[in-house]
């Protein structure tokens, strides 16, 4: 019941039924993900298994309104003030030292445009594909326990040594990553674990996938062919890219434009460069191309993210 009822408040800012703030995370960019993490001290009496929810909030006749949100509620964490997880050896679990436990709620907000760049030329033939494109009549909240993989994903997302503009790359590759894990709560087809190309069945297959996802967020302002990614990861050209769209839902090339194109929110909304320096730091040959290209991508023009 606790983290049921922590995650109803997933936004609130200070404190929980006592438990103080220890660190909190907020991205509001226009147009891109909304997101807060919080961490806080956990009282001794806090006793919870690791829990998600999903909302689905739809409203026919204020479609702007639409939103899908993921909140999670972890526990058995460590903090400690005097570094941050990401730049200690010790990973963020009853091994580290850390002198307090914690309690750590995500909260994950996407609006119904954001999603809509996920959909282009998907028939809507499932239950996930009505909620991502918000035709599904009904609103609805769904509790659901967390997997191994979701809950190894929150983790990283609390631990890792990224700042900046790394880990703003980083952080927005993992809720990619965990929007994909939590759409499996939904519909008859409901799985944590397994895949059908059988070549991901073995463990070398997956890793060559993750470490092809890891070189694409590395080159975000250097494009690399999908020929050069498949030499680096030792794979065929095709088991790369049916992998790749099992593992992560969705084509290499689409992946890499969905997190460039975040990626420029960022630059250009948190960072405040300009048009000019976000093209050439993405890669593009001109300002037109970058701008056509986030157009197409955000339905917005560059210059509307300029502070």
């Amino acid at each position: 019941m606790q983290a049921l009822e922590i995650l109803k408040y997933a936004n609130k800012p200070a404190e929980y039924n006592g438990m103080a703030l220890l660190w909190h995370k907020d991205q509001h960019i226009p147009g891109s993900t909304q997101y807060n993490i919080r961490r806080y001290a956990a009282q001794d009496s806090w006793t919870t298994e690791d829990t998600g929810m999903f909302v689905y909030h739809y409203n026919e006749a204020h479609p702007k309104d639409n939103f899908l949100e993921l909140r999670f509620c972890i526990a058995g964490n460590r903090y400690c003030d005097h570094k941050l997880c990401g730049n200690c050896n010790q990973l963020p679990t009853e091994d580290c030292a850390g002198p307090l436990r914690t309690v750590d709620v995500f909260s994950f907000h996407f609006t119904a445009s954001f999603l809509h760049q996920f959909l282009h030329n998907v028939k809507l033939t499932n239950t996930k594909d009505e909620v991502l494109a918000f035709k599904h009549p009904n609103a609805f909240t769904k509790i659901f326990p967390l997997s191994v993989r979701k809950r190894k994903t929150l983790d990283s997302v609390l631990n890792h040594s990224y700042s900046g503009s790394l880990e703003n790359i980083f952080i927005n590759a993992k809720i990619h990553e965990l929007l994909l894990q939590s759409l499996d709560v939904i519909g008859d087809d409901e799985k944590e674990e397994g895949f059908t190309c059988k070549f991901l069945a073995d463990d070398r297959g997956k890793e060559s996938i993750y470490q092809a996802r890891e070189i694409l967020l590395k080159h975000i302002g250097d494009p690399i062919t999908i020929k050069e990614l498949s030499r680096k990861v030792a794979m065929n050209e095709c088991y790369l890219k049916k992998g790749f769209k099992e593992v992560f839902g969705t084509t290499i090339f689409d992946f890499y434009q969905q997190q460039r194109m975040e990626h420029a929110k960022y630059l250009l909304y948190e960072k405040a460069l300009s048009v000019t320096d976000v093209s050439a730091l993405l890669g593009y040959s001109s300002i037109s191309h970058f701008s056509a290209a986030f157009k197409k991508h955000t339905g917005l023009k560059p210059c509307e993210l300029l502070n």
